[in-house]
């Protein structure tokens, strides 16, 4: 022990300087084995517990923790794949419905040292790769790195990392909401705080081409003080279902085709970064990759045909309808050299596959509690090429059934459930709203409100029950139409509406070859003859010589040299009026919006004007027969109050269309080369001008314009439903229901916009000055009534038009000739107001408040 202690005591120097065979060496007992080098963890190692899903992505799901990790191989790197977002299930009010078609974007995983890096790829630009300037493709254009996770593995061929801090997330798509702060912001229905805790994964699938990842996103928002609607479980606490899909980069001999003006199709902007031209655009159309199977022939089947599956989801009644619908499309396309390029199946009840497999183009029927549209047809493409790739279509129940909701016609909501408010006393001037490039399709809505008034013209002059059958038929035939148009990449067109004369629209012979107007692209008013005799077809059945021409353009193969020429050929006819065009951007659906009267929603033929004028007819005709028809033992009066509103619905449809024609501009988008017989701009002719402003003063303005509604007021009772019976009071506001009629109009010609149009297109044409159409406006507001007493009707719609000449005078968002005409304009009417005639006391009290207005308007302070 103690010659121990010694040695452990020595120099070091002493102990190296002893003999080998001498030297004393100490160690430890726990030294007697040397430690191995610790083994890094494998894949397997690190995924034993996990179930292995190989595609595309190979995913791992830890079988008792429902964990995710994601295997990306080392030959993906920097290689650009495509990531398409979809909602399966959540709030509707949110746009959180099912296989609701939300992000496209083209993403790149880098590796970054230790980690991976997840980044979106900027795909706006174009250069020339022979222009030196192409050097420069990435100057200046910021990457985006939405995730990036340290490397848990890396073996011969690739990397694992975390799945679920990019899946249980919001990086890949923000699912919540931006709401711009407010004082109101808390009283709006949103999403709270993502809670990963509480979410989870609902299924995972992976195939070669494509992984989809499906996630339950929880949000919790324990202070919520808005309570949603009647989807909403809890407030606090809302799950939403989401779908992750990436998908492989196409590859394939699919050739990008340029987008035109004077064709309609969905498209991706692209930007040439190396051109001088005042148009550097190689913007893409979205369409479908369709190949023949003999290039040679003049008509030929696809290599891959589109297959549209009808979910079975569907109501059995509809199926053959929509089958048969579908199948329309197949015309279309053989224009551009296909054959049997659209098949439709129906999905059994026994399939294995699901509907959101992004493989499969489903058409598919829902019932949700609060539908925020009546029918979409959204697809998702290559953003590189704008090659679709996959599609669906989704119909409300309410809509594709066409069974008027009556609690959303009664109780002042609109279909996506906001409560429309509105200041019935306060005519609004809004300044003009500019639509977003993606496509909103409302058109089920729309259709639906048409439809309801055909349904009841058909049932007060009871007709036949197979008649009733057919015109939904139409109806069902036209709605899956449009909305499989906008998945063959075609946009709105709401000009093609005009293709027919009034007197052509009921022409059998006509319609049923090449259909009631141009386009199935279109929104337009249900065709309904005042004269039963004459009645023909209430919706277009037929892809519209529209149609087929932009189908020609869209999908005719060409090879690349042939391609300029040829597609030059097909749009040299953009000038033949059954080929009008015109898109959301352009029509006039909202007051000062748009310039051309004749894109337009619920409009009819090439004389809207006119038909309208037949419609104001037709409503007041029906008006009479409600209390008749809608009275039922048995049923409380609530149908006939619904009714009403729907023939309300049409008068403003058509009020919206004829005041458009006031102040507008006729557009020809063709080119030079076409040599048109008309300009690109042509201000509408001073007699049509006329003409509308006739037809508001009769329809309209007129004293007697709502006389016949008396009979059916009485009658609007509400139906009482719990404690529904609103703060307000039940009984019908007929008067702010008819202002808001009334109101219309001068919202768009007191507009802003339309008023420095009229006087802008004075310099090339236009007759129709500010100053005339306010004398004309004075003129039906005021002279019917000037010798005697004004009804309530006139009295909201005669201070509703001083309210908003007065307030002209003081906005700046008006030039100097409309300030001068609106001041001219109620100088006079106060003049004219002085020396009226009134009997009552009620008339003599409005007339002294409009003298009151205009002196508090045009006195100088």
């Amino acid at each position: 022990m103690h010659a121990l202690l010694l040695v452990m005591v020595l120099p070091a120097t002493m102990l190296f300087a002893q003999k080998k065979s001498d030297a004393v060496v100490v160690k430890p007992a726990t030294d007697s084995v040397k430690a191995a080098p610790k083994k890094a963890p494998s894949v397997e190692d690190k995924t034993k517990s996990s179930k292995k899903l190989d595609g595309f992505f190979t995913l791992y799901q830890d079988t008792a923790t429902g964990s995710v990790q994601l295997y990306i191989k080392k030959d993906q790197l920097q290689k650009e794949f495509i990531y398409q977002s979809f909602s399966i299930n959540g709030p509707t009010s949110l746009f959180l419905n099912q296989s609701m078609h939300r992000v496209t974007l083209v993403l790149q995983v880098k590796k970054a040292f230790d980690k991976l890096e997840f980044s979106i790829v900027n795909t706006d630009f174009y250069y020339d790769k022979n222009n030196p300037v192409s050097k420069t493709a990435n100057v200046d254009k910021p990457e985006a790195v939405f995730y990036a996770d340290k490397i848990q593995v890396e073996d011969s061929t690739g990397y694992l990392v975390n799945g679920d801090g990019l899946f249980i997330s919001d990086k890949l798509d923000p699912v919540k909401p931006v709401m711009a702060p407010s004082q109101f912001s808390a009283f709006i229905f949103n999403l709270g705080g993502l809670n990963p805790g509480k979410s989870k994964y609902a299924e995972i699938r992976s195939f070669p081409d494509n992984t989809d990842v499906v996630v339950d996103l929880a949000y919790d928002n324990p202070n919520a003080l808005a309570s949603g609607g009647l989807d909403i479980t809890d407030p606090r606490y809302v799950r939403v279902r989401m779908q992750h899909s990436f998908i492989a980069m196409p590859k394939n001999d699919f050739r990008a085709r340029r987008d035109d003006p004077r064709v309609g199709y969905f498209m991706q902007q692209r930007n040439d970064q190396t051109s001088i031209s005042p148009v550097p655009y190689k913007d893409m159309i979205n369409r479908w990759n369709l190949v023949k199977k003999d290039p040679s022939a003049a008509l030929s089947e696809p290599v891959e045909p589109i297959v549209y599956w009808v979910e079975n989801t569907t109501p059995y009644e509809y199926r053959q309808t929509i089958i048969d619908a579908g199948l329309k499309w197949n015309a279309a396309f053989e224009k551009a050299g296909f054959k049997n390029a659209i098949e439709m199946r129906i999905m059994p009840d026994t399939a294995t596959w699901d509907p959101a497999d992004i493989r499969y183009n489903v058409i598919r029927w829902v019932a949700s509690a609060q539908p925020s549209y009546g029918a979409i047809g959204p697809s998702f493409v290559n953003p590189r090429t704008g090659q679709i790739l996959g599609a669906d279509i989704t119909v409300e129940w309410f809509s594709g059934s066409a069974t008027p909701i009556f609690d959303e016609l009664y109780n002042g909501t609109t279909a996506s459930g906001f409560a429309k408010k509105e200041d019935n006393n306060k005519m609004q001037l809004p300044s003009i709203v500019n639509n977003d490039a993606y496509d909103n399709c409302t058109l089920a809505n729309e259709l639906r409100a048409q439809y309801v008034t055909g349904l009841t013209f058909l049932q007060v002059a009871n007709a036949p029950e197979a008649e009733i059958k057919e015109m939904h038929k139409e109806f069902l035939t036209y709605l899956i139409m449009h909305e499989m148009g906008h998945t063959l990449g075609l946009n709105h067109n709401m000009k093609a509406s005009q293709m027919l004369s009034p007197a052509e629209v009921n022409n059998l012979e006509i319609t049923r070859k090449i259909g009631t107007m141009g386009s199935v692209m279109d929104y337009p008013a249900i065709n309904v003859s005042l004269d039963r005799s004459k009645q023909g077809d209430y919706y277009t059945t037929l892809a519209g010589p529209y149609d087929l021409w932009a189908i020609e353009y869209g999908y005719t193969p060409f090879t690349a040299d042939e391609e300029e020429a040829k597609l030059t050929g097909i749009l040299s006819r953009s000038n033949d009026p059954k080929l009008a065009f015109g898109n959301d951007a352009d029509d006039m659906r909202a007051p000062g919006k748009g310039m051309d009267p004749r894109v337009n929603v619920n409009d009819f033929t090439n004389d809207a004007v006119a038909y309208a004028e037949d419609r104001f007819k037709l409503v007041n005709s029906l008006m009479g027969k409600l209390v008749s028809k809608y009275t039922k033992t048995g049923h409380s009066y609530v149908e006939i109050r619904a009714r009403y509103g729907t023939l309300n619905g049409q008068r403003l449809s058509m009020v919206n269309a004829v005041s458009r024609y006031i102040g507008g501009v006729n557009v020809d988008r063709s080119f030079p080369e076409q040599n048109s017989t008309t300009k690109p701009y042509m201000p509408v002719p001073l007699a049509q001008q006329k003409k509308a402003m006739d037809v508001l003063a009769k329809y309209i303005f007129a004293p007697n314009a709502f006389d016949t509604d008396a009979q059916v007021l009485p009658y609007m009772q509400w139906q009482r439903r719990g404690y529904n019976q609103p703060a307000t009071g039940e009984d019908y506001k007929i008067t702010a229901a008819i202002l808001n009629i009334q109101v219309a109009p001068l919202m768009h010609l007191l507009h802003p916009a339309t008023l420095q149009r009229i006087t802008n297109t004075r310099l090339y044409g236009n007759q129709y000055s500010v100053a005339d159409v306010m004398n004309d406006l004075t003129k039906a507001i005021f002279d019917a009534d000037i010798t005697g007493n004004v009804n309530v009707y006139r009295q909201y719609l005669q201070t509703t038009f001083v309210d908003g000449a007065a307030s002209i005078l003081t906005d700046n968002s008006y030039d100097d000739i409309a300030k001068a005409a609106a001041r001219n304009t109620l100088k006079k009417l106060k003049a004219k107001l002085a020396t009226a005639v009134a009997t009552n006391e009620e008339t003599k009290a409005h007339r002294a408040n409009l003298i009151y207005m205009i002196d508090e308007a045009t006195t100088v302070k």
